[in-house]
């Protein structure tokens, strides 16, 4: 959200400008939110800041380019507007299923990733992308 009235600084209506809202999915009411196949998600905690990190960030989007990954979320502020939050979050984007997990298993991403994880603390994650149209509802087959 970009203001403190809880908007996101869409004015006060609380949507996405340009937003058709007549589908049912995200995609659907929201055009310019695509969702993605896959995520890559990082909480760092303690990054400190030196050649090795400076080396890392110059490198990844070498890494991502053939996966189509590309940075959705990197270096903005955080507001936790429930419970605590620390450190930093990195959220990466990548067009198909299995494509993050592609990225960070790959020989090229692999020879820099020690330059972070010796230099910070922290979580990363894979996660899996919802199709376009999913709704919240969707899950509940999964819990029953």
């Amino acid at each position: 959200m970009d203001d403190m009235n809880g908007t996101g600084g869409t004015g006060g209506t609380g949507r996405v400008p340009g937003a058709t809202g007549t589908g049912t999915g995200t995609a659907e009411r929201y055009p310019a939110v695509r969702p993605c196949g896959s995520y890559a998600v990082a909480h760092l905690l303690d990054v400190r800041p030196g050649p090795d990190i400076e080396r890392y960030l110059l490198s990844i989007e070498e890494t991502m380019a053939p996966y189509g990954g590309c940075f959705l979320v990197h270096g903005a502020s955080a507001r936790a507007v429930e419970g605590q939050w620390s450190g930093d979050l990195v959220v990466l984007g990548f067009p198909g299923p299995g494509d993050a997990e592609a990225w960070y298993r790959s020989p090229a991403y692999q020879a820099i990733v020690g330059l972070r994880t010796r230099n910070s603390r922290g979580l990363a994650v894979l996660v899996e992308g919802v199709p376009a149209g999913h709704r919240a509802t969707d899950v509940l087959e999964q819990l029953r």
